[in-house]
């Protein structure tokens, strides 16, 4: 199974997003994702239908933080662009009537449960300015910002 990168390519181009001023254009996002402007548009639709980002559109458009970065956390981006598994692993479903299958499937959700909700409560703990702030921390006096982002 192909791991799911929309949240933290999302994170990613929020905290690029922040660091520019004016609007960022779904070309420059694709470039940035090595990906498809379409893709850009539909997974970032969901962030705005949530408020975190705005978009416009014409000569001079392109998507702008509706948001500062403390008021979005990992929990909301992740909400945003549609809950992706947060797991590869899950029960079977291949002989619902076996003894053994339903005991394992049992044993199996309540854990998948149990680390969902630690998951999802720790996603809403940490916000993009955090992830922004151990970014500068980073990158403090060890390049220019230009050369990073490129």
């Amino acid at each position: 199974m192909r791991a799911d990168s929309r949240l933290s390519r999302m994170l990613h181009v929020l905290i690029h997003m922040d660091r520019h001023e004016g609007s960022t254009t779904s070309d420059t996002i694709a470039l940035m994702l090595r990906t498809n402007p379409v893709v850009v548009r539909r997974t970032m639709a969901g962030l705005r239908e949530h408020g975190y980002v705005r978009s416009e559109k014409g000569h001079g458009g392109g998507w702008t933080l509706a948001q500062p970065l403390a008021a979005i956390t990992l929990l909301d981006v992740y909400r945003a662009v549609g809950e992706p598994p947060l797991f590869a692993i899950g029960p079977a479903e291949e002989q619902p009537k076996c003894l053994v299958e339903q005991a394992v499937n049992s044993a199996v959700g309540d854990v998948m449960d149990e680390a969902r909700t630690l998951l999802l409560g720790r996603f809403g703990e940490i916000t993009l300015a955090s992830l922004a702030q151990d970014f500068d921390e980073r990158c403090a006096g060890v390049y220019p910002f230009e050369e990073i982002i490129q």
